[in-house]
């Protein structure tokens, strides 16, 4: 397969002049695709350890970034996209403590709280990412994996799971009891299902791909739908959000009880349309939710650990990165797609 030499090699990139090349998908413009490189391979700085990459998870938050000229979290191009990561520890900063060769880690995707320093450290989104070979991660989001879980597991968990956790668990925060719709079920969607399910509370799945229905009910789903609509004599004390298509966030706050509150966490479209009347009349909350806490992550992964939570993942080849996110975009993806970088060495 044909590659190109992408010799933009910045300071996130910590690459000499010369030195061992990996294989990376790059981002370098919207609507574009990503395109295969070989690109130095990254030297850590006393912060950072470098890892082999043994899982990446592709998310569609990436497809967002891939065809949005103004996505402001990215700060340069080109970029190595892939922000679900995982791996084993191949080198070491000299600041880095805790932490060995041979080691494997998880990058928690910290999006809280909102800082500037939590942004700036988003792996794949902030520097370079996992879809290649070998990637940096910084100290401050350095997670071990723990006993039982695969790479795979822990890759999604960064993202896929976690932001789920987070939205469930604190944005919610759901109460046991509670009902609860959850909108949307690709990987997030289904990890929410499960993640309010095991809190206790009466779930309800809503997919316009009726297909997704068998999984969810799997994951605890009570019953599922193609819209809010089919539940209409149910009255749901949260509804989470996690299409984003515009739609299907109006017709969330529609969906609510009066007093109940909307968790948006899907960015499939920028603008949506809300009842101001009703919402004031009926006292609604819409809340967003992005990311989670590293300590919301180590939740997650003993929730994998001890068997309660086991995340929804299929393998790809790493060539066919650019294949699983077209699949992604098009709403074809039941759970997470992941893929192993350093089978290209093996």
């Amino acid at each position: 397969m044909a590659t190109n030499m992408d010799t933009n090699i910045n300071n996130n990139n910590h690459g000499s002049a010369c030195g061992p090349t990996m294989k990376a998908f790059r981002f370098h413009e919207a609507h574009s695709p990503l395109r295969l490189s070989d690109i130095l391979r990254p030297t850590p700085k006393p912060h950072e350890v470098l890892i082999q990459v043994k899982a990446a998870g592709l998310c569609h938050s990436d497809c967002v970034v891939m065809e949005d000229e103004d996505y402001g979290m990215l700060m340069q191009r080109p970029i190595t996209l892939g922000h679900e990561v995982a791996g084993v520890i191949i080198e070491i900063g000299s600041d880095v403590q805790g932490y060995k060769i041979g080691d494997q880690i998880a990058s928690a995707q910290m999006s809280q709280p909102a800082t500037i320093e939590n942004w700036s450290n988003a792996i794949g989104l902030a520097y370079d990412g996992g879809y290649a070979e070998f990637a940096i991660v910084r100290a401050t989001n350095i997670t071990r994996i723990p006993e039982g879980v695969t790479f795979a597991q822990a890759a999604v968990a960064t993202d896929s799971v976690a932001t789920a956790y987070h939205a469930v668990v604190t944005e919610g925060p759901i109460k046991a009891g509670e009902t609860v719709a959850i909108v949307g079920l690709g990987g997030l969607g289904l990890s929410a299902v499960r993640i309010a399910h095991l809190k206790g509370a009466v779930v309800y799945g809503v997919d316009l791909d009726t297909g997704k229905f068998a999984q969810a009910k799997r994951n605890g789903a009570t019953d599922c739908a193609s819209s809010l609509s089919a539940f209409k004599d149910i009255e749901f004390d949260i509804v989470f959000d996690f299409a984003g298509v515009g739609v299907t966030t109006s017709d969330a706050a529609l969906a609510v009880k009066p007093g109940g509150k909307v968790v948006l966490v899907g960015m499939a479209a920028k603008l949506t349309t809300l009842n101001t009347h009703d919402m004031i009349m009926r006292r609604i909350t819409v809340s967003g939710s992005l990311g989670a806490t590293k300590g919301d992550l180590d939740e997650v992964l003993e929730l994998i650990a001890s068997k309660q939570f086991t995340p929804l993942t299929t393998e790809i080849p790493f060539y066919d990165i650019p294949k699983g996110l077209e699949e992604l975009h098009g709403g074809r993806v039941t759970g997470r797609l992941w893929t192993d970088p350093s089978l290209l060495r093996a």
